[in-house]
């Protein structure tokens, strides 16, 4: 392999120990595949990403896109890579077979992104894009608009954004301007201006579809007066075929600290001429509608931020093993030979924080994936009812936990390497910063973090925070009769114990018209439930690995890594919950005590 950094070991573990996907086979949606099949897919996958992903992520990174007044350009590899991508089948793989994909289950399809996002995230994100634009249009468009658009977006030939942010708003998505005038024609007139469009322009496809946020004259304030509409950057003659420009202008590339590979942009609507658009879903119902994309996203972001940490890890693990410094700690005589950092605690430190880290991050992303496939094949509507309230409680999880903690893991894969960390000698650097974007993408961990407390935790009365809850008790539960793991239970148990009090209180707040103080502190929370979460995905990897009666000879050091990374988590990290707590239930106000004009 080239520069590609995987470990197919954990992938396989994560997908079929733990959480056991190919048993998904025996139901009648996924009948046709079988683990042979997915091994397979995902044996494509490593070769494709290595040869023609990883092969430029540096060069793009370092020349990056741009625009000279007429069209952007790219270094060449990039459109290879993403031919490569589309040749091999890999945009279809989590379509159904009546709309031309593969129909994969989810957590497959995001096993693949896995390896592709550890090769180059900044290619990987044009199909990321485009399979999450298909399905909001799967999922909410009208038949007419799925004939058209969802075969070529499938196969490749188009690609898709969505367009949310404006200049002036950013995430207060109420306050945009784009408007969309009805014609007599049957489509809407759209004019207006949308910063931030990830993948807004390139010419690695035939045409682009915009799914544009924007208002209709006459509708209600705010938010609720949204709608959302397909934009396509070329138009579409009657038969299928791509016609003359639509009038989506590009203004200019925003140049960006990572992800330079993917072009990001500041785009006019109707600017020098008609710009057509075509309603999708209900009027005024577009945010809704466009919910159905930014969630994807944001398990897609999540699980970035989760393998960019791994796989930077990997680099650092591998420096480790092979960079001779110093001696072991009481070894005065200079004569003797060096040791490798790998030897000494503190990196031994720096390399179990990035372990524990990715690792638990990486467990929950894929545990997000399986609970998507869950819904498609739940018996009833009662089970469907529990999934979806389990994933409504993750999501803004699976986005921000592993977006923050992927990248604490970068910080101490830099800190490995030391000098050579922040020299571009190694990739470390180039993933950082990579990895900082995704904080921001997808809605910023703040507003994850108040979608948390704020909504997802106290919807029906509570009701998928009790569910959650009763998830991790179950698997403590399950795990207590494993005397091994004795340590881990009883910590968790003694960490759920307090995060229900701690949300009780907070509850409280809110329940007595305290909202400020109830959400103002609300990133800690997210750390505090958060923590609670990759806990429990720790504790589930020990059950897992605890009932592997026989593990292979090539196992046993990989399992014993587990259980000192899990063991790291609990005495290191889990620990740190108590001090949010204590925070949180104090209902703190300095936050909201602090005037702007003091900072």
């Amino acid at each position: 392999m080239i520069n590609l950094k995987l470990r197919r070991r954990e992938i396989d573990f994560l997908l079929y120990d733990l959480l056991k996907v190919d048993q998904v086979c025996a139901h009648p949606r996924y009948a046709m595949h079988d683990r042979e099949v997915f091994d397979a897919t995902l044996d494509v996958a490593i070769k494709v990403a290595d040869e023609h992903f990883a092969n430029h992520a540096a060069k793009v990174d370092a020349e990056e896109p741009h625009f000279d007044g007429e069209r952007v350009h790219l270094i060449p590899e990039v459109k290879q890579g993403i031919d490569a991508y589309v040749a091999a089948g890999f945009m279809g793989t989590g379509f159904d077979l009546d709309d031309g994909g593969s129909q994969l289950p989810y957590a497959v399809a995001q096993g693949l992104a896995w390896v592709f996002a550890a090769a180059n995230v900044g290619t990987a994100a044009y199909p990321f894009l485009t399979m999450a634009a298909a399905n909001l249009i799967r999922a909410h468009g009208s038949p007419e608009q799925k004939a058209r658009y969802l075969a070529p977006m499938i196969e490749g030939r188009w690609f898709g954004t969505m367009c949310l942010s404006e200049p002036q708003a950013g995430s207060s998505l109420g306050d945009i301007r784009t408007r969309a005038e009805a014609t007599e024609h049957g489509y809407y007139r759209i004019s207006g201006s949308k910063m931030w469009i990830s993948g807004g322009e390139h010419e690695l496809s035939e045409n682009i579809i915009h799914l544009v946020l924007a208002k209709i004259p006459g509708g209600p304030a705010g938010s609720r007066g949204i709608s959302l509409f397909i934009v396509p950057k070329r138009r579409i003659n009657d038969d299928g075929s791509v016609a003359e420009r639509n009038n989506v202008s590009l203004v200019g590339l925003n140049h960006k600290m990572g992800y330079r590979g993917t072009t990001n942009t500041l785009l006019n609507f109707g600017e020098a001429g008609e710009c057509r658009g075509w309603l999708i879903g209900e009027v005024n119902h577009g945010l809704a509608c466009m919910f159905h994309m930014m969630n994807e996203a944001r398990i897609g972001v999540g699980l970035n931020a989760a393998v960019l940490g791994h796989t930077a890890y990997l680099h650092s693990l591998d420096y480790a093993l092979g960079r001779p410094q110093g001696r072991k700690t009481g070894e005065r005589d200079p004569t003797t030979p060096q040791v490798m950092i790998a030897e000494h605690p503190d990196v031994r430190r720096m390399l179990l924080v990035q372990k524990a880290f990715s690792e638990g991050a990486l467990s929950l992303c894929l545990h997000g994936a399986a609970l998507v496939d869950r819904l498609a094949t739940a018996a009833d509507d009662s089970e469907h009812a529990e999934l979806n309230l389990e994933l409504e409680i993750l999501t803004p999880i699976i986005k921000a936990w592993p977006a923050h903690y992927g990248l604490e893991a970068n910080y101490w894969g830099l800190q490995v390497l030391g000098g050579y960390g922040y020299t571009r000698d190694y990739p470390l650097e180039r993933i950082y910063r990579d990895n900082r974007l995704n904080p921001i993408h997808e809605g910023t961990n703040g507003i994850q973090a108040a979608d948390l407390l704020g909504r997802k935790v106290m919807m029906q009365n509570g009701a998928a925070f009790k569910l959650l809850m009763a998830r991790i008790a179950a698997t403590i539960d399950e795990a207590s009769g494993e005397a091994e793991l004795n340590e881990f239970t009883a910590a968790l148990k003694a960490a759920s114990e307090r995060v229900v009090k701690t949300t009780m209180t907070l509850a409280a707040a809110g329940a007595r018209g305290e909202t400020d103080r109830m959400l103002a502190n609300a990133w800690v929370y997210m750390e505090l439930l958060g923590g609670l979460v990759i806990g429990w995905m720790w504790l589930r990897q020990m059950l897992c690995i605890a009932r592997i009666a026989s593990p292979s000879e090539a196992d046993l050091d990989y399992f014993k890594g587990k259980r000192q990374a899990a063991r790291y988590y609990y005495r290191w990290e889990l620990p740190k919950l108590e001090r949010h707590a204590v925070l949180l239930e104090s209902l703190d106000d300095t936050l909201l005590m602090t005037d702007a004009t003091q900072l």
